[in-house]
């Protein structure tokens, strides 16, 4: 705690008025009625009592210890947000779905009407002083104080207690009841992931406080063939050396089950790598679904197996592709010219264990640590 005076005197005064405050009833109603200014006609000059409370109990604008703001109060507290996530996939983002989710929630006692047993039953607690909190003082040493508070055991905080034969039969004391609702969750089309639909006021009830809002947070699963990128989808698709040099035809299955008929251009090559889209036919957009991005396709090609051929045939299809670049001239007899043979690369050979000379290096590191075997260091 942080007191506004570092006179004793001063700091005396303060804690009085806090205290005098909080323990008397009629004060602590002319509070709520009126807030400081009702307050300040009685306190003492000297001290800006406005002030103190601020320091004492972080002020009264949310998260003070009473609520409200400048002293007076903005209406009941708002409860907590309840939050699902709901699963859903691109197609039910593509087409829109409407998937219905069983709420559990807590409602007010209608038996009770939320007060939890008969007709003035409840009672100020006296520990607390129907404050739902104990405040208490502790001298630290001189002109020092430290306020300390805690949730009140006799009332749970609640500031009212209730004897077990008064209870509510229905809600048993708790002045709530269990609910079971169903809410109908429409995904709209071209919805995102993570996005959020809203369902006001649908969350937990309580006596004097505001229900929070029920929140569906959707959760888009991954696809075996799309992905998503905003408005856009992508797709990866293998044609063979064939397709790529003379065409292709697909028949694509899109997400709402149409059939695309997607063709290339005569003559056109289609080069590995080489990325193609579709205007229209990515996702909807949201709140617009008649317009779409687009569907882009990426290319790869499968290139035959080794020795596919004879000479002949690659003779006769070499004359239908382009002529090879011109063979650079070369003279086997010169000694400084040499024939090699073309390997497939394997990672898990080594060159140094080709000529077994890592082999030699890993004896000599074994047993003579860089030196060779009978190999001694001579002393002067």
């Amino acid at each position: 705690m942080t007191l506004l005076s570092n006179n004793p005197t001063r700091q005396f005064k303060e804690i009085s008025f806090a205290n005098d405050v909080l323990s008397d009833d009629k004060k602590r109603e002319i509070y709520d009625k009126y807030g400081m200014k009702g307050l300040q006609e009685g306190a003492d000059d000297g001290f800006d009592g406005a002030d103190l409370f601020s320091q004492l109990f972080g002020g009264f604008g949310g998260g003070g210890m009473f609520g409200g703001g400048g002293g007076r109060r903005r209406g009941p507290r708002r409860g907590q947000d309840t939050i699902h996530r709901l699963k859903v996939s691109l197609e039910d983002v593509y087409n829109g779905k409407t998937s219905k989710l069983q709420l559990s929630r807590n409602l007010i006692c209608k038996t009770c009407s939320g007060i939890g047993g008969k007709p003035g039953s409840r009672k100020s607690c006296v520990t607390c002083k129907g404050h739902g909190v104990k405040v208490t003082y502790r001298q630290l040493g001189p002109g020092m104080m430290q306020q300390m508070q805690a949730v009140c055991g006799d009332c749970s905080g609640e500031g009212e207690v209730l004897n077990e034969a008064d209870r509510c039969k229905t809600c048993l004391g708790k002045k709530v009841v269990n609910d079971s609702k169903i809410l109908e969750v429409h995904v709209d089309k071209g919805m995102k992931d993570e996005e959020k639909i809203v369902f006001r006021g649908e969350g937990d009830q309580s006596p004097g406080v505001e229900a929070g809002d029920v929140i569906i947070v959707l959760d888009e699963k991954p696809h075996e063939r799309f992905e998503r990128k905003g408005n856009d989808l992508f797709m990866t698709h293998e044609i063979t050396l064939t397709e790529a040099l003379c065409g292709f035809t697909l028949l694509l299955n899109h997400l709402d089950g149409r059939h695309l008929v997607i063709r290339s251009s005569p003559g056109e090559v289609i080069v590995p790598g080489s990325v193609k889209g579709v205007k229209g036919e990515g996702m909807p957009l949201h709140r617009n679904p008649f317009e779409k991005g687009f569907l882009y396709m990426k290319f790869t090609v499968k290139f035959p197996e080794k020795q596919f051929a004879s000479e002949e045939k690659l003779s006769k299809l070499e004359l239908l592709l382009p002529p090879r670049p011109p063979v650079p001239s070369f003279n086997l007899e010169d000694e400084m010219t040499e024939e090699v043979n073309l390997m497939d690369y394997e990672p898990s050979q080594s060159s140094s264990r080709q000529n077994g000379a890592g082999n030699a290096y890993d004896e000599d590191d074994e047993e003579g640590h860089g030196h060779g075997p009978g190999v001694q260091c001579a002393s002067h």
